[in-house]
């Protein structure tokens, strides 16, 4: 059962990696035209797109629980991979979120600079624990940091539902998501602990 439960995750993974990648493919063509307002920042974008990618495929390889307690030198390299991945897309998102984000409104660039700053610190954080040896710690904070490299997934294929679509402009409707992508999960996966500690 276990083995089935973990090919459907890894399955769900791969999908939702490649659903992230593809949905940015038109942006290689590096034109002007297919840039849009990213093009003077287009390095900052590719940067962001594919370290996200590879974040999203490290992260749960952190959780493997054969992984971490048969090979840690691995599981440190990889921790190790996955902290730069998230750092050189999280620092491209925050030069994207203070420059072209604008183009779109302020409510928008600021729950993007919110965001990406949440990103930054649960990871540092993880990391933090990890060096000190702290590692119930380091394990939640890497829960934390992935709940977020999820969310901007979820909150982008949320925005493309015909049914939210319905509900107002993009840049109406996209900075109420990009708060729900990651403090809804954020929040739920605080009560679950909360319920853990008391048991």
């Amino acid at each position: 059962m276990s083995d089935v439960f973990q090919l459907l995750r890894w399955a769900a993974i791969i999908f939702i990696t490649w659903t992230f990648m593809h949905g940015a493919d038109h942006y290689l063509a590096f034109t002007r035209e297919a840039l849009g307002k990213y093009f003077n920042y287009r390095w900052f974008l590719i940067a962001h797109i594919t370290a996200g990618g590879g974040a999203l495929i490290l992260g749960p390889l952190q959780f493997w629980e054969k992984l971490r307690n048969n090979n840690w030198k691995l599981h440190r390299i990889i921790g190790f991979l996955y902290l730069l991945a998230i750092l050189t897309s999280s620092i491209s998102a925050v030069v994207l979120a203070h420059t072209t984000a604008y183009a779109i409104n302020w409510a928008y660039a600021f729950s993007a600079q919110v965001w990406v700053s949440v990103w930054i610190i649960a990871t540092v954080i993880a990391y933090w624990a990890a060096i000190k040896r702290k590692f119930k710690l380091h394990k939640e904070w890497m829960v934390r940091s992935y709940i977020v490299t999820l969310a901007f997934i979820v909150s982008g294929l949320a925005l493309k539902l015909p049914v939210v679509k319905q509900l107002g402009d993009f840049a109406d409707i996209s900075p109420t998501f990009f708060w729900m992508g990651w403090s809804v999960p954020l929040f739920v996966y605080e009560v679950v602990l909360a319920f853990r500690r008391k048991s």
